[in-house]
């Protein structure tokens, strides 16, 4: 068994789990697994290759085979699908819906599972996804279940959107918010709900650096982290 902390953040989109992960992770100096990119990059390769997303058999061996590569710079994380740059492709809520649609075939998430437990290496990890604390890791060290009203998140979504230049109905995401919460949550094969054992913590009133620090406040009371 690896001896390297576990720190899981799951829930809905638009809770903050991204940019809080990638924050925490870069304060303590841990690993960062972004478990939804998976996902989003297994739907963007099923469309390159023409692969449907019904078709759970190739979708799974799809997963199993990802060329993909992670790379950290500065403020965010690019991802390399098979050497080429998709970071902006993936965020995209056509991605983003086809990702939710593959996300709910067990093929899919077995051919995935062993790939995100590599990532655990010391001194720590920092999973952020939607099955993290219940499948994945479910032996981690710290469990948190980020979810915010989805009024909340679709307008965090549509700022972010206009940060980057992309145009987006504020009435529709919330809409394709809805409908991917309801789908998250009903779907068979890991459905979206908090371990029995995490903290479920509300952030649509809370400041991205006030949840980071009540985080890293959390792990160093579990003696986890030093103090800082």
């Amino acid at each position: 068994m690896s001896e390297a902390k576990v720190l899981t953040l799951d829930g809905p989109g638009g809770a903050g789990k991204g940019t809080i992960s990638r924050l925490v992770a870069e304060r303590l100096g841990w690993h960062l697994l972004d478990s939804g990119a998976l996902y989003r990059l297994t739907a963007l390769a099923a469309k390159r290759h023409g692969v449907a997303l019904d078709d759970e058999t190739a979708l799974g061996r799809l997963a199993a085979e990802l060329d993909v590569v992670f790379l950290a710079e500065d403020e965010s994380t690019r991802a390399l699908l098979e050497g080429d740059d998709v970071s902006r492709e993936i965020r995209t809520e056509r991605v983003g819906d086809a990702a939710s649609q593959v996300a709910g075939l067990k093929a899919v998430r077995q051919g995935l599972l062993q790939r995100q437990r590599d990532f655990r290496k010391p001194p720590g990890l920092v999973a952020d996804g939607r099955d993290m604390g219940t499948v994945v890791f479910p032996d981690a060290d710290l469990k948190i279940f980020l979810t915010a009203t989805p009024e909340e998140r679709a307008r965090r979504r549509h700022l972010q959107l206009q940060e980057a230049g992309v145009d987006a109905n504020l009435s529709s995401l919330l809409k394709e918010i809805q409908a991917r919460d309801a789908r998250d949550m009903q779907r068979s094969v890991a459905p979206l709900k908090p371990a029995e054992d995490a903290i479920t913590l509300d952030t649509t009133r809370l400041s991205i650096p006030e949840v980071v620090e009540r985080l890293t406040e959390w792990l160093a009371q579990r003696g986890l982290v030093s103090q800082t």
